[in-house]
């Protein structure tokens, strides 16, 4: 049974969209976390790498804090300087999650495509499904199947949504490290080489820096700001709405009491 459409918050939305924007060189991925309903898939949340240990961390705190039936529901990946459109693997690879969860959808988002004419980046979502063509009995040939994709406006940064924003330049970092790992176990290394491999370690975490971790700090901080002045904002109005109930109620025309004896 295909799904008939997708909710994706927008906070979710945001979240996945700034992992794909992370990187022009190579694609990111990471897994949906959500809820199934009779209309689709909602999905509240996201996590952005495959470590089976963290998934299920993720699902069982996120379940148990909003005390929903909250499982992973999908998978996305970017497609940068290209078509949105999945290509072959992609369609395979969606086809494999299908036979675990007939539910599991895939989102693609297209990223760092210039327009020609206006010179400015365009940002592209596909959400599909893969199905069989081929008839019974012979070798399967799996097409895409276009879901529609449904952003529902959120009016505050979910605490999963952040905690995962949070935690994206940290696991970026935590790559870049992993791979200079790697090379540090290379035997008969010379000098320049290593020299070489430990420039390329620090330029890529002070990209990290400059295009993640400044942005978000900055982004954090306004929204810091203006939850305080909305903060201002309601605690006068509440004190300009009291002070309308004492006036009214010391009124000469606001009803008195009746004692009954």
């Amino acid at each position: 049974m295909a799904v008939t459409a997708v909710h994706l918050d927008s906070d979710a939305f945001m979240v996945c969209l700034a992992h794909a924007l992370s990187t022009e060189r190579e694609e990111v991925m990471g897994l949906l976390m959500g809820e199934t309903c009779t209309y689709g898939c909602v999905f509240i949340s996201v996590i952005q790498y495959m470590l089976y240990i963290f998934i299920l961390n993720c699902y069982y705190r996120l379940a148990h804090e909003l005390q929903r039936p909250i499982r992973v529901l999908g998978w996305y990946h970017s497609h940068p300087h290209i078509t949105v459109w999945p290509s072959h693997v992609d369609v395979r690879t969606q086809a494999m999650y299908q036979m675990l969860d007939e539910g599991f959808i895939g989102l693609i988002f297209s990223v760092f495509n210039e327009e020609k004419n206006t010179k400015s980046n365009r940002v592209q979502l596909c959400c599909f499904q893969s199905i069989n063509q081929s008839p019974e009995g012979e070798a399967p040939q799996y097409l895409k199947l276009e879901i529609p994709v449904h952003v529902v406006q959120t009016h505050t940064l979910g605490k999963a949504c952040l905690q995962s924003l949070v935690e994206l330049p940290h696991i970026l970092s935590q790559e870049e490290e992993e791979s200079y790992g790697k090379t540090l176990t290379i035997d008969n290394l010379d000098l320049l080489t290593k020299i070489h491999n430990s420039a390329v370690y620090t330029k890529s975490l002070c990209r990290i820096m400059d295009v993640m971790s400044g942005p978000l700090i900055q982004t954090l901080e306004a929204q810091l700001e203006r939850n305080k002045t909305k903060i201002i904002q309601l605690q006068n109005e509440k004190e300009s709405l009291l002070q309308k109930l004492n006036r009214k109620s010391r009124s000469p025309h606001s009803p008195s009491k009746v004692t009954s004896v």
